[in-house]
């Protein structure tokens, strides 16, 4: 058989196998057993050695036209199977319109944000900045301008964790209202403000302590400020968290940045026009006082002229009151059966 006869013959058996690959594994395999270094037509090649001088051109030129078929039809071939396998693809993957749509999880605050937002907004209503402040503080802000010199015994009280001698993790967000306090321009009207924020203190966590937890303190400056002030805004408060049929009770107290000062406690069981006072129960929520002298004449504010109020709550607190959680370290474990719990708008 001639070199020529046989370039046909596997032209056309190339064909034939190239039409009939069903997929892109097989179309290659065909090309690599035709047109590959050890293919069929190399192997025909190899016998243009024993041809004449004549022959070769012929042969040659012949090999040449159906080694561009053949590349062309696989090319082809390829195509045609790289759009049927897509087609294949975007059929399986298509969406059906028609099915009903899975409705998105709505996520919502966290519960303890969900009562500074509250406390926030009430605030603002009543006419108070919010003012946020580094929780990374100065022991002059922290401490010394609250009243609470280098060796005062009531630091023992507010251990924390001390980056060098003067910096350290804030114990309360008192140090923002003395910041603030030291810039306010009294002529331009009354300092009303709050300062939401973490705190730290060394303490052992347990159901009731962590050393991380939350703090809204308040402060009011201006002229003629009362205990009364004090009583209305703290009622006020207790109303808009717990309800309007809860009531408050102040004990006198000791903070050193207030005097006098006074523990509040709210009402656990609503307060009826016919309930007896034995009949209350009360619980601690937060502490309280006038502002004291040293802390207005260390921020630069004549304590002749000027007094306020201010104090402190904890929303972690708070939130366990109102919702009746056992346990603080709950709020900060992540556990979104806990936390999807408590409706924004409960």
């Amino acid at each position: 058989m001639s070199l020529q006869t046989e370039l046909q013959t596997l032209r056309d058996q190339a064909m034939t196998q190239i039409d009939g690959a069903q997929t892109l594994n097989e179309l290659n395999d065909v090309r690599v057993k035709v047109l590959g270094k050890k293919g069929s037509l190399t192997e025909i090649l190899r016998g243009m050695k024993d041809l004449s001088a004549d022959e070769r051109p012929v042969v040659g030129a012949m090999a040449n036209d159906v080694r561009n078929e053949l590349t062309d039809q696989i090319a082809n071939k390829q195509t045609e199977l790289e759009t049927a396998t897509l087609n294949e693809q975007l059929k399986s993957e298509q969406i059906d319109v028609t099915l009903p749509g899975q409705p998105a999880i709505q996520g919502q605050p966290h519960v303890l944000q969900q009562i500074i937002e509250s406390l926030e907004d009430q605030f603002m209503g009543m006419g108070y900045q919010i003012v946020e402040g580094p929780e990374v503080e100065q022991d002059k802000y922290n401490f010394e301008m609250m009243n609470l010199p280098k060796d005062h015994p009531a630091r023992d009280m507010q251990d924390t964790f001390y980056i060098s001698n003067e910096l350290l993790m804030r114990t309360q967000t008192s140090p923002v209202q003395a910041r603030t306090l030291e810039q306010h321009d009294f002529s331009k009207g009354p300092l009303k403000m709050i300062s939401p924020g973490r705190v730290y203190r060394r303490d052992t966590d347990d159901a009731t302590h962590s050393h991380q937890f939350h703090q809204v303190e308040g402060l009011v400056v201006d002229k003629h400020i009362t205990m009364g002030d004090l009583k209305g805004t703290l009622l006020a408060v207790a109303h808009q968290l717990f309800g309007e049929d809860h009531d408050i009770r102040l004990r006198p107290s000791y903070f050193p940045f207030t005097e006098p000062s006074v523990e509040v406690d709210v009402s656990w069981n609503p307060v009826m026009p016919d309930t007896k006072p034995e009949d209350i129960d009360w619980i601690e929520v937060l502490g309280a006082g006038m502002v004291h002298p040293n802390v207005l004449e260390k921020a630069g504010v004549d304590s002749s002229v000027y007094g306020g109020f201010a104090f402190g709550l904890g929303p972690d607190r708070f939130a366990m009151l109102k919702y009746g959680v056992e346990d603080i370290r709950n709020f900060y474990l992540n556990d979104v059966r806990f936390l999807t719990q408590f409706d924004q708008k409960g």
